[in-house]
């Protein structure tokens, strides 16, 4: 998994440090939904049962391969 400076970072973070690869691996193979940004970037959602069954929200960079941000969106309604 192709990840940014900025994940490494954030993903130390408490509120994230529990999100498991696999888990991101899953959102980016088989999001339940698609969002492209202006900027290139691309959100997906996916839902982790594991957790709770909250969507897990993903961010690649506009190569669709790199991980830039993931974390837990309290505010998605699929």
């Amino acid at each position: 998994m192709k990840t940014t400076r900025y994940f490494e970072t954030t993903r130390n973070r408490p509120d994230r440090a529990g999100i498991r690869d696999e888990w991101i691996e899953r959102a980016v193979e088989r999001p339940e939904q698609e969002h492209i940004q202006s900027d290139g970037r691309v959100r997906r959602w996916a839902r982790i049962p594991e957790a709770g069954g909250r969507y897990l929200r993903v961010v690649l960079l506009a190569d669709r391969q790199t991980v830039h941000n993931a974390f837990f969106d309290r505010g998605f309604r699929p």
